[in-house]
């Protein structure tokens, strides 16, 4: 056998080799709408001294049903009146590698007016780009919260006896 066959057949086997190595991925390719956050249900809001605080906890699976360990970042939502809602504020998230990570967010949105209805929403993002649909919608009429009971003026109940 010639010494450029040896070398040749070398090469082939090695590239078959590498044929079946492949490129290390051990589980199915996942179709990119199954790999999304799935969608926030709990947004609430609710009225405090300086704004509208917004609340929500965090999405810990997508849409496909396997557990999400890639959350990147929040966008807030925000409409009022008859306008399309738009971007208030992105939240990144920057726990991913501990090892207790938070459950629940919120958002204080000081750019409110008082007797104003708004309407917010919440949309998650993985770290490579992929977003949830939007949460659903936490609507408010932002007024001026009740003060907390005055601790001179404060009566308790006149207990009751019992029977």
């Amino acid at each position: 056998m010639r010494p450029y066959a040896r070398i040749i057949i070398v090469l082939l086997v090695a590239g078959i080799g590498l044929l079946h190595a492949g490129c290390g991925i051990k589980s199915k390719p996942e179709p990119p709408e199954a790999v999304r956050p799935k969608r926030i249900m709990d947004l609430t809001a609710v009225s405090v001294a300086k704004g509208v605080r917004i609340r929500w906890g965090r999405p810990e699976h997508y849409t496909g049903g396997g557990r999400m360990r890639d959350l990147g970042k929040f966008e807030i939502l925000r409409s009022s009146g008859g306008e399309l809602p738009s971007v208030i504020s992105e939240i990144a998230v920057t726990d991913l590698q501990r090892f207790r990570q938070q459950t629940h967010f919120s958002y204080l949105d000081v750019d409110t007016v008082v007797g104003h209805r708004y309407r917010y929403r919440v949309v998650s993002t993985t770290t490579d780009g992929y977003e949830s649909l939007p949460s659903n919608q936490a609507e408010i009429v932002r007024t001026v919260p009740k003060p907390p009971p005055n601790p001179e003026n404060f009566v308790l109940p006149t207990p009751v006896p019992l029977p």
